[in-house]
């Protein structure tokens, strides 16, 4: 297929209206077609299902905020339902397709939602974990326990990413979406976590710490949940002073490469993972953008797409699918106010 589609998630402050889709041609190595899926209140997270049926973060005109279910077979996408029941609007949405969930973390409330998809793609509420207690030494750390991720380890668990605690969190999930904790670890104090890949191959997880610009590798327990941090690298050159937020994380499907995108210093660092699951940085390139929050693989992984925030545009990249190297090979393709990039398949 010479052609494929990413869907956008964005905050919608200055030029966005919503949800998005662009298109990347192979063929001319081209990112195209600009359109507007829905309209929406920040949906800065979206998510598709099997069914495909569309689910995004969503802030209503009313301040509450949550999930929205939308049909995503048609242009513009039609709305199935809202379900807008926290005090704002949460920074992460995924789909649970075994057990027919959908999963949010809020940032803001400190909530993780569980919400049960019916058969006409619907949500209703199903459940909540509301986190508490201690937090980080940092400033951004002070408001309290601050959810960024939550989404399915390879056994079925749920990993949920606390960058006000410097917590990971793995649930057990019942058949009621009733969260059960089967363990946490303590990061280093304002190593300020944010979201999680894992690798079931190596039995690893990769942590990428927005407020410390680090990478961490923790060791996973299928059997028992328990996990330990086995080493951490920076994301950044030593030398950089100006502000930097660490953001996204992918792991490729082979376990090669994992890459990290930094907000500040504008660049995506692409590391080399050694069969034991330890990391080596190979490659630090700019995103020709400032602010880039997400970035993500075509189906083949030959292509990465980047959107930067501020400066309302995408990147396009080529990969070297042997050296995990990227190059840039479109830029400036205007994105309003992009947030999160996910592939339709």
């Amino acid at each position: 297929m010479m052609t494929e589609k990413f869907l956008v998630g964005t905050y919608t402050r200055d030029a966005s209206e919503g949800i998005y889709e662009i298109e990347l041609d192979k063929g001319q190595k081209q990112l195209q077609n600009l359109q507007l899926v829905a309209k929406a209140g920040n949906p800065t997270y979206v998510a598709v299902s099997k069914a495909n049926r569309l689910y995004a973060v969503d802030k209503g005109s009313n301040g509450k905020g949550g999930a929205m279910a939308l049909d995503n077979s048609s242009r513009p996408a039609t709305e199935i339902n809202l379900c807008l029941n926290e005090d704002t609007n949460p920074a992460y949405i995924t789909v649970d397709e075994g057990r027919q969930f959908v999963y949010t973390a809020n940032y803001h409330t400190g909530e993780v939602m569980v919400y049960k998809i019916e058969a006409d793609g619907s949500l209703a509420y199903q459940n909540k974990m509301v986190h508490s207690g201690d937090v980080g030494p940092r400033p951004e750390q002070e408001s309290g326990a601050h959810p960024h991720y939550a989404d399915l380890t390879p056994d079925g668990r749920l990993a949920v990413v606390d960058l006000g605690q410097d917590r990971v969190y793995i649930y057990d999930i019942a058949d009621d979406g009733s969260l059960t904790q089967a363990s946490t670890i303590k990061m280093e104090a304002g190593f300020g976590p944010r979201h999680i890949v894992f690798d079931a191959q190596k039995h690893v997880a990769f942590v990428v710490g927005e407020l410390s610009s680090k990478l961490a590798v923790l060791s996973y327990d299928e059997k028992t949940a328990h996990m330990d941090v086995k080493h951490i690298v920076d994301t950044i050159p030593h030398d950089w002073e100006a502000h930097n937020g660490a953001a996204a994380i992918r792991l490729s499907n082979d376990g090669k490469f994992v890459y990290v995108s930094n907000r500040g210093n504008n660049s995506i660092a692409a590391f080399e993972v050694a069969d034991d699951g330890s990391v080596e940085l190979i490659q630090l390139i700019s995103t020709e953008g400032d602010f880039p929050r997400d970035f993500n693989f075509n189906e083949d992984e030959t292509f990465v797409v980047v959107v930067n925030q501020n400066t309302n545009d995408a990147t396009l990249y080529e990969r070297d699918i042997n050296t995990g190297k990227l190059s840039v090979v479109q830029k400036d393709f205007f994105v309003p106010e992009g947030v999160c990039v996910t592939l339709e398949k």
